[in-house]
């Protein structure tokens, strides 16, 4: 009943919606709910070891048969100055005696690494159906290796460029992030954030570049938002924030109650948090050193500094210093499990396209 089955024919899932791979507040146990809902599960590898992966996906594997996504970044790494870390330290230096902290003692690096050949062998290995990038795609050499261990490629684009150009490099699929996605914006071709389109006029301009299927991804978390999409051409969605109020996510008592407060001007684009764009429920930090500070390291050393901050705020109930990334659609998630909530969006959509459809 789908106007459009190339993705669901493409990965083997029951309904053409993506669960998006959120680092940092979900494990395998969301994957595996959302797989069961009928969804293609994602799994983001950035802040994971290879062996971590490797236990997360052997869960997964033992739970359910569905295929798997796994997410990796591919960001061409910039070295932190002494300089930066250090204009960066002294503008949150208030924020360490407040805490009682030491500026000076020692913090283990941000670990956001990018794809690279031992992360490549630990995909080799394992084998997923399908591995989606942010940030562009890795060198032809380690694509050629995912392609040949039998494995999907998709990326998000957030401009018609970007889609173009992951298309020409042989993407199965382009996930065209709007500008109302949470979490780190995908772009790679360019640098301007002003310019960065919404979602419904970015995406049927994509649908009209590429030749690929297409998969929505900013602002929808209910059946509506699924049908317009498909009405303006993707062949699937993908949908991150209405699930972050899930039993499943591994979001602190705190962080939920900030996101169930959030309403659809709650959210900003930060570089603060980790010194690269991303969308997100405004925090203490957000609204006092951004949204956008000149201040902040290149990505991902911004949130090194943090993480004393974080965990001494956390303490307290705070969510002061924590990432909570979400898009602006945010206000309509719900304390749904997992694979409820996906058979209810794909339910609604499907209705709401058979209306349209007459």
């Amino acid at each position: 009943m789908w106007p459009d089955r190339r993705l669901i024919d493409l990965f083997k899932t029951e309904f053409p919606i993506v669960l998006a791979p959120m680092a940092g507040v979900m494990d395998a146990e969301l994957v595996i709910a959302a797989a069961q809902g009928g969804a293609l599960g994602s799994l983001p590898c950035a802040m994971l070891s290879g062996d971590k992966i490797r236990e997360q996906v052997r869960i997964i594997r033992q739970r359910v048969t569905a295929p798997v996504n796994l997410n990796f970044f591919c960001h061409t790494p910039v070295e932190l100055t002494a300089a930066a870390e250090a204009r960066w330290k002294q503008r949150l230096a208030g924020y360490y005696s407040e805490h009682g902290l030491d500026p000076a003692a020692p913090v283990n690096a941000a670990n956001r690494a990018p794809f690279d050949e031992a992360t490549c062998a630990v995909v080799e290995e394992l084998k997923p159906e399908v591995v989606s990038f942010h940030f562009g795609l890795p060198e032809k050499a380690l694509l050629d290796r995912i392609r040949s261990a039998g494995c999907l490629v998709i990326a998000s684009a957030t401009t018609v460029k970007e889609a173009v150009w992951l298309d020409q490099r042989g993407a199965d699929a382009v996930i065209a992030q709007g500008v109302e996605a949470g979490g780190h914006r995908g772009m790679f071709l360019t640098d301007r954030i002003a310019e960065q389109p919404g979602l419904f006029a970015l995406l049927p301009q994509i649908v009209d570049a590429v030749k690929v299927p297409v998969i929505a991804a900013g602002g929808i978390a209910d059946g509506r938002g699924i049908a317009a999409a498909f009405a303006l051409g993707a062949s699937g969605v993908q949908i991150g924030s209405a699930y972050l109020r899930c039993p499943e996510s591994t979001h602190t008592a705190a962080g939920r109650a900030a996101l169930a407060g959030a309403r659809d001007d709650s959210t900003v684009i930060t570089n603060v948090m980790t010194g690269r764009p991303a969308r997100g429920v405004q925090n203490r930090l957000i609204r006092e050193a951004g949204p956008i500070s000149p201040d902040a390291p290149p990505f991902p050393h911004a949130a090194t500094a943090l993480v004393p901050l974080k965990a001494a705020a956390e303490k307290q109930g705070k969510v002061d210093f924590t990432n909570l990334w979400a898009g602006q659609a945010i206000g309509l998630g719900r304390e749904v499990p997992a694979a409820e909530l996906t058979r209810e969006l794909a339910k609604s959509a499907l209705s709401r396209l058979k209306a349209l459809a007459g």
